[in-house]
């Protein structure tokens, strides 16, 4: 265990009889990491979230939450984590200031000011005296991450944030968790929207069928949306002979042929020159660029 981690997970596995939700799921997130679990609707994201709050109770494994063995009976570090999972959960009849004001003596807080500034910084000052069960989809996710980070916890837990927001909402949530990161918070969060993940977080895992399939910074997952040269001729045996020929290496997709080189990528009219010259004329020849979605389904394989 590294007590100056914010969450070590080792191993981590939840099976239901014969279905395995989470495999041996392994990984790590500093203070003032971003770090996403990235995978389709049934990946084991929400089950993994569940097991590092206490929820779920793995069948193997272990989890430590700031430095913090994460087993039943043990309550101290939960003063110190935020968490929002699923649907935000709100006491309808209450309004948004009155939950607020709920959730903070739950905490221990005291006087107004947390329940003030979590508003302001949630934008939920027009809907402070709003019954909560009048609020539309997106201010009860709102409000439901007022109360994840009221009491200004060192790691925040979420599970889908964005949804239910509009366009402006995701960007303020987005501006939100950054300015946490930059002040240490660790934060977890899950989701199945590749590109906002992206631009959020500092380190990605992505989970296939209860497996962590592939891990690493952002940057080396934006770095595989790389383009290439897609060829499509009428015999694609003799252009990828004539290709291989002149010392390139083609791969066959679909219909067509694929080129990554710098040099096919920079000098496309050779590639068709080539071609032609061996009697197999392109019908169409084009840089491509892969986007992240193609890159995060190249991962996870066939469904």
């Amino acid at each position: 265990m590294n007590d100056s981690l914010a969450v070590d997970a080792e191993h981590l596995t939840k099976r239901y009889g014969d279905v395995v939700a989470v495999d041996e799921l392994s990984f790590t997130i500093a203070p003032g990491q971003i770090y996403a679990l990235l995978g389709l609707n049934g990946a084991g994201k929400t089950t993994t979230i569940r097991m590092l709050l206490g929820m779920v109770r793995p069948t193997g494994g272990r989890v430590s939450l700031l430095g913090n063995r994460i087993r039943p009976g043990v309550c101290a570090v939960w003063s110190r984590v935020g968490y929002l999972v699923e649907a935000p959960a709100a006491y309808p009849d209450l309004t948004v200031t009155e939950n607020l004001e709920t959730v903070a003596r739950l905490r221990g807080l005291t006087g107004d000011k947390p329940i003030t500034a979590v508003i302001a910084r949630l934008g939920l000052e027009p809907y402070a005296h709003r019954r909560a069960r009048t609020l539309s989809l997106g201010n009860a996710q709102r409000l439901g991450l007022a109360k994840a980070l009221i009491h200004r916890p060192e790691l925040l837990v979420l599970d889908e944030p964005a949804n239910g927001l509009d366009p402006a909402g995701v960007a303020e949530i987005r501006t939100l968790l950054g300015e946490l990161a930059r002040d240490g918070v660790a934060v977890l969060l899950s989701s199945h929207i590749l590109t906002e993940v992206a631009r959020l977080a500092t380190r990605i895992g992505v989970l296939d069928r209860g497996r962590l399939v592939w891990t690493g910074d952002t940057t080396d997952l934006v770095a595989q949306a790389r383009p290439r040269l897609s060829v499509v001729v009428r015999d694609r045996a003799a252009a990828a002979a004539a290709l291989h020929t002149a010392g390139h290496a083609p791969a066959a997709e679909g219909e067509g042929l694929l080129l990554d080189s710098e040099h096919a990528l920079a000098h496309p009219d050779e590639i068709a020159t080539l071609l032609v010259a061996a009697g197999c004329p392109p019908l169409r020849l084009a840089v491509e660029q892969d986007d992240l979605e193609t890159c995060f389904l190249r991962l996870v394989g066939p469904q």
